[in-house]
């Protein structure tokens, strides 16, 4: 039986009488990887943000499994099993590799005002707890290495690859990846389709994706939903988008 990690149902949302997304439903299955694609304008984003809580849908239901998730705060979102990454890289530039994914780490832990203004022995023990855990999640990735240089010093594409990183040191149910490849390479690109997939089967995540790169999208996802002027207009396996005369009219252009 198909297990839903999310489901969204009758989404809409209004931005000054302008209609952002309407009636928007779909679900994403448990360790599937689900592809959000549309031209410009459609909507993308907006879902993104609503389902992150950056945005408070008017009407519908968002559901993580048993969890409502309209009435909550992005960082409460995050808690109950959600990460996410932006289309803008929003790493702290003048932290380090390690101090990145550590300050993720962070966020599952309640340390009180007393140890930590006092930096007592609990502190000390727990900050060198959550050090060696980010020192082996980036292992993994091979970015031990670089763990004390400044992430404003990373290449691009490294730079996306240790946001990623810092996403999975929350340990979601749901990672959701805003446009990865933007501003990457060829190159780049075939390493971020390979880090995806790594990350899909070696973590057993269910991954949801916005993406551009049409080539990297039909070659990753397992399913895509496909909305336009906010609505969504088809669902379904990479083939059956391909071949959809609605899709092919609003998102690649009409034929001739």
């Amino acid at each position: 039986m198909i297990k839903s990690i999310l489901s969204l149902k009758n989404v809409n949302l209004s931005f000054g009488g302008i209609k952002a997304v309407q009636d928007v439903s779909f679900e994403i299955h448990e360790n599937e990887l689900l592809g959000l694609i549309g031209p410009n304008g459609a909507g993308k984003t907006t879902v993104f943000n609503i389902i992150s809580g950056f945005y408070k849908a008017d009407t519908g239901s968002i559901d993580l499994g048993d969890v409502c998730l309209l009435k909550l705060a992005p960082d409460q979102v995050n808690k109950v099993g959600i990460a996410r990454t932006f289309q803008n890289i929003r790493l702290f530039g003048n932290l380090s590799v390690v101090e990145n994914v550590i300050f993720a780490l962070q966020q599952k832990i309640d340390h009180s005002w007393f140890h930590s203004l006092f930096r007592t022995k609990k502190y000390l023990d727990i900050e060198a707890t959550l050090r060696t855990r980010a020192l082996s999640l980036l292992k993994i990735f091979s970015l031990d290495q670089l763990a004390d240089t400044p992430s404003k010093s990373l290449p691009y594409g490294l730079q996306r690859k240790l946001e990623i990183v810092r996403a999975l040191a929350s340990d979601p149910k749901l990672l959701i990846l805003d446009e990865p490849a933007a501003g990457m390479n060829h190159s780049e690109t075939e390493d971020l389709k390979k880090l995806i997939q790594f990350i899909k089967t070696e973590f057993k995540l269910t991954v949801l994706l916005i993406e551009h790169d049409m080539k990297l999208v039909m070659n990753i996802c397992d399913r895509i939903v496909v909305l336009n002027r906010g609505e969504k207009i088809a669902e379904g396996i990479p083939a059956e988008i391909k071949a959809n005369k609605q899709v092919i009219e609003a998102y690649l252009g009409k034929r001739s």
